[in-house]
């Protein structure tokens, strides 16, 4: 909570919040229509502390710890200094995943880590399903109502697309390192993240619609930008920044972290408000999601050609979901709360539906209409609401 007050104290406006979340995981202090529109471009998964932090910090904390010990040169000559640094990161993961609080998301990618590190000390291949799947263990034996909230399947959704595609022998092969100049090796650099965000997006939609009931389209051409923003620039001169603080001279780096800030914030408002940015669906039927879930999963897992048959129910489901209607009334469980569906939006039957309500109806409805007020007529009276 100290860190947390001390970063929003050097930023202006909802940069300080971010830059808090960044740090420690706290976001109270973005407003909430930042928030909602970092949600609508995509990028929120930058304010949840999970393996972009993570990574980063094992990998900085590896890289100083590296290049000190190499000044010594008996230590360079008698120690296996990766493996050291090695050990010095797994104590940074495990650190820093306690420091934020260890959510889902930040021990999903806290026990990736370290897998990863013991997999590279033992110099066998890290990153793959095997690998995620030990997390998922590691999560559910801890937490295991985790498994049916949105944090626990957006996470692992979206680790197990990334390496089910780059295992893959043809994406591998084109995105394996090449002997060839700079500008084509960026160019295939972006290529590569362009690809993973479409297929990355593709595996949250289900997940989003289910959950959120609306996804988001341009997430993943706001992310090429805004991951290498906040991977190389935000988080590296944040870290020096706090560092520099300790002297009392840490002014500068928060300069560049505010105006690196800015610049997301910016690129979010842009993709939030460009049209057709978020589409609204109604209430995904469970069968629809799980036919969705099923073969998504099935092509995932399976390396031949097997994994094609994954297309069926995935397309099944998919054109339930979307040929789902918009309920007409909407009630509440305990039978005191009722909702209309109008042309214009929701009309509720009472005044003390309260603003939760209603914003739960309107996304489950499918609708994104932010306000509206209608009457609607009893046998014994009326009652005007806004939804």
């Amino acid at each position: 909570m100290a860190l947390s007050r001390h970063i929003v104290a050097q930023l202006d406006g909802s940069a300080g919040g971010i830059a808090a979340a960044l740090a420690t995981g706290d976001v109270g202090a973005i407003s909430d229509a930042d928030a909602e529109e970092m949600r609508r471009a995509g990028l929120a998964h930058l304010l949840s502390v999970s393996g972009l932090h993570i990574t980063a910090a094992v990998a900085a904390t590896m890289l100083i710890v590296l290049r000190l010990l190499a000044l010594s040169p008996w230590l360079a000559l008698h120690t296996r200094l990766p493996l050291i640094a090695a050990l010095a990161g797994a104590a940074a993961a495990i650190g820093y995943t306690v420091l934020t609080g260890s959510q889902v998301p930040t021990i999903r990618s806290c026990v990736a880590a370290l897998l990863v590190l013991f997999a590279l000390a033992m110099g066998r291949e890290a990153m793959t399903l095997r690998l995620v799947a030990t997390g998922a263990i590691a999560v559910m034996l801890a937490l295991p109502e985790s498994l049916a909230g949105p944090s626990f399947q957006l996470s692992f959704a979206a680790i197990t697309a990334i390496i089910a595609l780059h295992e893959h022998p043809v994406v591998r092969a084109t995105f394996a390192p090449h002997d060839e100049g700079r500008g084509r090796r960026l160019l295939r650099g972006a290529a590569s993240l362009l690809l993973t965000g479409l297929v990355v997006e593709a595996a949250l939609m289900p997940i989003a619609v289910y959950h959120f009931h609306k996804a988001g389209l341009y997430g993943a051409v706001a992310n090429i930008v805004a991951i290498p923003l906040t991977t190389f620039v935000v988080m590296p001169f944040e870290a020096l920044a706090l560092l520099l603080d300790t002297i009392g001279i840490g002014a500068p780096a928060w300069w560049l972290v505010q105006h690196a800030l800015d610049a997301l914030l910016r690129l979010a408002r842009g993709v939030a408000h460009a049209p057709g940015s978020v589409r609204a669906l109604p209430a995904v039927p469970d069968g629809a999601f799980a036919l969705m879930i099923v073969g998504g999963v099935w092509i995932a897992l399976w390396r031949t050609r097997w994994r094609r048959i994954g297309i069926l129910p995935l397309a099944v489901g998919a054109i339930w979901a979307l040929t789902t209607p918009s309920p007409d009334i909407l009630v509440t469980g305990d039978g005191r709360h009722v909702a209309v569906r109008t042309a214009a939006g929701l009309a509720l039957l009472r005044d003390r539906a309260g603003t939760m309500s209603a914003i739960r109806w309107r996304r489950m409805a499918g609708s994104t209409v932010s306000r509206c007020c209608w009457r609607i007529s009893l046998m014994r009276g009326a009652a005007a609401t806004c939804a």
